[in-house]
């Protein structure tokens, strides 16, 4: 079977033809400036040759002026060989004058040209004809004349007409034309050399910086090299520099915290079945606890029954720590006060005399996930009890306040404290995971952890304001609705039986 014809899709474009262009950003810079300096330097050409053949033409009047000044004063006029030297020091073939008693006439008159002289007034020269005369003269043939009128200075006459041959002005201006050029492109080069080093130095150089940098970068994020020092620039450069070191920044972390996510799943996933089994045969112990009399026993064993079914609830629902989501939240209305206690003792602040301050309604409450409030306030309160026990040379008592507020339809928990206050470095990324601890040992975890159930409640966590005299959280959750009013009922009339 022959095979099938190929596709227009399947055919091979012709590739299309590339003019040679310096590759580097250096070369072009280079090339561009001098061509651009050549460029502009050829547009003085058309003026500068212009002038000159304007100003070579008046000399050559004024010096037949001169030569027919002395040809009117000689006493027994001119013969033929003094008229030859005249016309051939003036650099012309013949000399008329214009005046307005005797009309024209010629002063001096050498030999006739065979050709028909053009004709240039240089009196009244339009701006086209005086760019384009240049031309004329270098490209309009070989063995020329010109006949050139011109307005005398010397002499009383209406104008001065002359004939000079081409064949000088044309060398003249060539020999112009080459010192041009030559100096166009001395100029250009030299230009185009300094703009080059000064460009190189102030926009390629650092260009040429940060590329590499992002080079490294790429293949390898932990590349100390990698890393961009921003130069302290203020202008595009700096900007550029500045945001790219933010940028492998915020990446390092993004990557370190996808590595530390990978290995905390990986290390979930293994002691979930041991952890689970370990929880049931606390609850066992639990249970064998309860049938004791002891009345320490029966003060503890609620709490201790709580701890275990929460940890139980959690280790079976959570695998990992962002492979898997949260549980949906199953809220209802939950008594503020009595769960911020409960969180203080688990969060220990009693054992480091940390006082505990409500500022709540012991009736207030909360439209919320009971053990999902109960993590929330655990990992602010601990949070605020840790950052106190590591705030070196510290002496003032440790106080945490609790407060709630109302705004519309939403409750509004502030969580303060008199600590050391958040770190700096560590307040753009306070509620990414694994990035937003202020301590050394810390996960990073907790207020991730808080900030995702209290979104997931429809509310939010935020930093409302830290500094060395304390720091204050915002949790916002859902307000409880409101209690429906009984109605009254109407008496009724007894009818009559």
């Amino acid at each position: 079977m022959a095979d099938a014809a190929p596709t227009p899709q399947e055919l091979p474009r012709p590739r299309r033809p590339r003019f040679f262009w310096p590759g580097g950003l250096s070369a072009r810079l280079l090339t561009l400036t001098i061509l651009f300096v050549a460029g502009g330097g050829a547009l003085a050409f058309p003026p500068a040759l212009a002038s000159f053949e304007r100003q070579w033409l008046l000399e050559r009047v004024r010096a037949a002026e001169t030569v027919s000044r002395f040809a009117d004063i000689a006493p027994t006029g001119v013969n033929d060989s003094q008229r030859e030297q005249l016309l051939r020091g003036a650099g012309v073939e013949w000399v008329a004058i214009q005046t307005p008693d005797a009309g024209l006439h010629l002063v001096l008159q050498g030999k006739r040209s065979s050709t028909t002289p053009y004709f240039v007034d240089l009196r009244d020269q339009a701006p086209a004809a005086w760019l384009t005369a240049p031309a004329q003269t270098l490209f309009g043939g070989t063995g020329r004349s010109v006949r050139v009128r011109a307005t005398p200075r010397f002499i009383s006459a209406q104008f001065i007409e002359v004939v000079a041959p081409d064949a000088e002005l044309r060398r003249e201006l060539l020999r112009y034309l080459s010192r041009m050029i030559l100096i166009v492109l001395l100029v250009a080069s030299s230009a185009g050399l300094l703009v080059y080093l000064s460009l190189n130095f102030f926009l390629v150089r650092p260009m040429q910086r940060i590329t590499y940098a992002m080079e490294r970068f790429r293949a390898d994020p932990e590349d100390a090299a990698a890393r961009v020092e921003p130069s302290g620039r203020r202008d595009e450069i700096g900007r550029a520099e500045v945001e790219l070191d933010r940028m492998q920044a915020d990446l390092r972390a993004a990557l370190n915290s996808r590595a530390r996510l990978a290995a905390l799943g990986e290390a979930v996933a293994k002691i979930n079945h041991d952890l689970k089994n370990m929880l049931t045969s606390a609850q066992i112990a639990s249970e064998r606890l309860a049938a004791l009399k002891d009345p320490k026993v029966s003060q503890a064993l609620p709490r201790l029954e709580r701890a275990l079914d929460r940890a139980v609830k959690l280790a079976s629902g959570v695998l990992a720590y962002g492979k898997t989501q949260e549980a949906a939240p199953e809220p209802r209305p939950v008594a503020l006060a009595p769960s911020v206690e409960a969180a203080g003792e688990e969060a220990r602040l009693a054992e480091q005399k940390i006082t505990l301050s409500l500022q709540i309604d012991r009736a207030a409450q909360v439209s919320a996930d009971p053990d999902q409030l109960h993590r929330i306030l655990v990992n602010l309160l601990r949070n605020a009890r840790e950052a106190m026990e590591h705030q070196e040379g510290r002496e003032a008592k440790g106080r945490i306040t609790v407060s709630l507020s109302v705004a519309g339809d939403m409750s509004l928990i502030r969580v303060t404290d008199n600590g050391p206050g958040v770190p700096e470095r560590a307040r753009e990324r306070l509620f990414q995971p694994f990035a937003g601890s202020g301590r050394p040992d810390g996960a990073g975890l907790g207020l991730a952890i808080a900030r995702e159930l209290a979104q997931g409640h429809g509310g939010d966590l935020t930093l409302a304001s830290t500094g060395p005299k304390g720091t204050t959280f915002e949790l916002r959750l859902p307000a409880p609705p409101a209690p429906a009013t009984p109605r009254r009922r109407r008496p009724t009339k007894s009818s009559a039986g």
